[in-house]
């Protein structure tokens, strides 16, 4: 209920709401094709997390549609990671940390005793706050090391799948000639997007982005952000972001996370970015779309 939520406002700002480019909403897969019903990559029914006792999130619901960007959003301290983290059972390698409700992957049970969490996170890939390119392996390694885990594959093919990932990621034209070099030698943007490319050559169903350009500069966070609008067209992704100018920008569909006064994260709103950040349902939405708290 609205009453249980803690905003901490203060007196109103100057109105601030991120505008929102009609353009990339405009070539979304969802809006390219009107008529037909959409498809749900992901459904998530009643979802709370917990860390031992502490709950961290409660009964989210929300269905995340196919082959489109999907940004999470609300002050810190809400949730939105440890939903993220849920969505591949990432969550559960804290110790003591545990989720209750149901997450559906294309009609499928994730948290179902039979689902193998190594299986899924190549179905649910993930790309961190930090870029993690692995210590020890060359650019292209780190690319191939996914498939490499999965068995033995033919060099021919690694050669193709490292090369088609990292022109997904918008990398190749960058390191096509130092394929063997450390990815410590990249910088930090460039290593993100190797993280990027790393995660999609196992050609995963979701990838999940957990504030992938919060430590990156303008030019890089721009990169970062053509990158998602281009991935958008074979992979549903679902970004965590404090930016509400980047959510505005990159996203189809926006959701709104906030704390309670126990600091429980609730889902607020759920709705295309679009309406989201002009014509919000929810007067704390409209708060904190324009500044006034977070």
């Amino acid at each position: 209920m609205q009453s249980s939520v803690r905003t901490h406002m203060e007196s109103p700002p100057v109105n601030v709401r991120p505008q929102v480019p009609s353009p990339d909403a405009a070539t979304s897969p969802a809006a390219l094709h009107p008529m037909a019903a959409p498809a749900v990559a992901v459904s998530v029914e009643k979802l709370s997390a917990y860390y031992g006792k502490m709950q961290a999130i409660h009964e989210i619901t929300l269905d995340v549609q196919k082959q489109n960007v999907t940004a999470i959003i609300g002050p810190s301290g809400c949730g939105k990671s440890t939903f993220l983290r849920c969505l591949n059972r990432m969550h559960e390698i804290i110790p003591g940390a545990h989720a209750e409700g149901m997450v559906l992957l294309n009609n499928e049970d994730i948290y179902a005793p039979t689902m193998n969490p190594v299986i899924l996170r190549r179905r649910v890939g993930m790309v961190f706050q930090k870029a993690n390119p692995f210590p020890s392996m060359s650019i292209y390694d780190n690319v191939a090391s996914g498939l490499k885990l999965a068995g033995r594959v033919p060099k021919r093919h690694l050669d193709e799948v490292v090369e088609r990932s990292l022109i997904q990621a918008a990398l190749w034209a960058e390191v096509k000639d130092k394929l063997k070099q450390s990815a410590f030698d990249l910088s930090g943007g460039q290593q993100q997007r190797l993280c990027i490319a790393r995660a999609i050559a196992v050609q995963p169903e979701i990838v999940l982005m957990d504030e992938p350009a919060s430590a990156l500069d303008p030019i890089s966070t721009l990169k970062i952000e053509d990158l998602m609008r281009e991935l958008r067209n074979e992979y549903t992704i679902i970004i965590v972001t404090h930016n509400l100018q980047q959510a505005a920008r990159v996203s189809d569909w926006t959701a709104f996370m906030l704390g309670a006064e126990d600091r429980i994260g609730h889902l607020i709103e759920y709705a295309p970015t679009t309406k989201m950040f002009t014509a919000p349902s929810d007067q704390r939405t409209e708060q904190y779309i324009s500044g006034r708290f977070g």
